[in-house]
């Protein structure tokens, strides 16, 4: 069974918001400046973006497979998926703009840095990589394919889980008892929960 986003005139509505979504994504991260400081990225940035590309690559491969095919409600998933796609994409920005001249594409730490905790980083340290994955997993729902839901999701979420262990390794060796005392009244990922 064909994915709805490979059919016309789905594919165009498909297509526009992933593009829209992801493509900021990619120029954003490929122009930043990183601040001043130590780099101790470890090859985190590259991780999360080959799994980015292996989750996509599987997800669109299998998109197809009707074993995993969402059949009732194809629209109303299709439609689900694309918003949660954008927002995740709308929570991203949100946090470059509570980060300002404090995000960078790769790990890098200054210790006259301060602890952002403003916007949604009142609620949970990395809100910017759970909107990555809430875009990842909008766009395996929009291929209304349930494996190509969890292919997207998982694979991205290794990539940020290894890069949150470096980031906040980086981050209590460089801003000590402030980034520990934030730690300790918020969560990484979901409010209150993870």
């Amino acid at each position: 069974m064909k994915p709805l986003a490979y059919t016309s005139p789905y594919c165009w509505v498909f297509w526009a918001i992933f593009l829209y979504c992801y493509g900021p994504e990619y120029a954003l991260v490929r122009h930043s400046r990183p601040a001043q400081g130590e780099l101790t990225d470890r090859g985190s940035m590259g991780l999360i973006m080959l799994a980015g590309w292996i989750g996509s690559i599987g997800a669109f491969a299998v998109a197809s497979n009707a074993r995993f095919a969402i059949t009732q409600n194809r629209k109303t998933w299709f439609a689900i998926g694309l918003a949660i796609l954008w927002l995740g994409r709308l929570l991203r920005k949100h946090c470059w703009k509570m980060l300002g001249p404090h995000f960078t594409g790769d790990v890098k730490v200054s210790a006259d840095q301060p602890v952002i905790d403003k916007g949604a980083y009142r609620w949970v340290r990395h809100p910017s990589y759970t909107g990555g994955m809430l875009m990842y997993f909008g766009t395996g729902l929009a291929l209304t394919n349930w494996l190509s839901a969890v292919i997207m999701t998982i694979s991205g979420a290794a990539g940020y889980i290894y890069r949150v262990y470096v980031e906040e390794k980086a981050l209590q060796a460089n801003l000590g008892g402030r980034y520990q005392e934030y730690m300790r009244r918020t969560k990484r990922f979901v409010p209150f929960v993870f």
